[in-house]
């Protein structure tokens, strides 16, 4: 691998992100998948320099770590799946990767920041993703009634007052998925003790990082 593709001032090339996340997949991705997550990474470091998308500033770290969990979430979750809503979406995560390796769910990116928002519909028109809308609002102002068969939440401020949000926007069945940290776990089951939690699945290359399943019993 060119060690060139990895550096801040320099784009970085398909086959760098193929070989970044690889460890991270449970089975190949879409044909057009990592030309679009070159272009993603692309423009998150574009936006980044105008506004705060995401602390991480290094490409090789945010592929690693931000992208490489959000596509095996993709993998690691039911086939049932057809309606998804990411929770608090900031610069499309887990959002964004989530429905370049699912391409057939109806995603909503919800992300109350206007300006936030706003490159999530650059970021949707750049990588002629058709499935995507973006709700710029809370989630609480949604529609009444508007479910999902899986919600994710990553890096939410206030997690617990936010799982109280999602699980109502999660259809009966539906699914909620949580990355967090080994240390949090109880204290997010016990925020929502009527799912059903699956064992969590640990991230590789991560001691700490964890995904939490839950499934929505009533």
């Amino acid at each position: 691998m060119d060690q060139s593709n990895l550096h801040p001032g320099h784009a970085m090339q398909a086959d760098a992100i193929e070989a970044l996340v690889r460890p991270m997949l449970l089975g190949p991705l879409p044909t057009l998948a990592y030309e679009q997550l070159a272009l993603y990474v692309a423009l998150v470091e574009r936006w980044n320099r105008r506004m705060n998308l995401t602390a991480i500033r290094d490409p090789k770290t945010f592929v690693q770590l931000h992208i490489g969990e959000s596509l095996r979430c993709a993998q690691l979750l039911p086939g049932e799946v057809t309606t998804a809503m990411d929770f608090g979406s900031g610069a499309g995560l887990p959002g964004i990767p989530i429905q370049i390796a699912r391409p057939e769910w109806i995603l909503t990116l919800a992300e109350s920041q206007n300006k936030k928002a706003a490159f999530l519909r650059e970021a949707i028109r750049e990588l002629g993703l058709v499935q995507p809308n973006v709700h710029a609002g809370r989630v609480e102002d949604m529609p009444a009634g508007q479910q999902f068969d899986l919600v994710a939440l990553r890096a939410v401020d206030n997690m617990r007052l936010a799982l109280r949000a999602a699980y109502l926007r999660v259809k009966i069945r539906g699914w909620i998925a949580i990355f967090t940290s080994q240390r949090e776990t109880g204290t997010l089951q016990s925020s929502l003790p009527a799912m059903e939690w699956r064992e969590p699945e640990a991230i590789p290359g991560s001691e700490q990082r964890i995904l939490m399943l839950g499934r929505k019993d009533a």
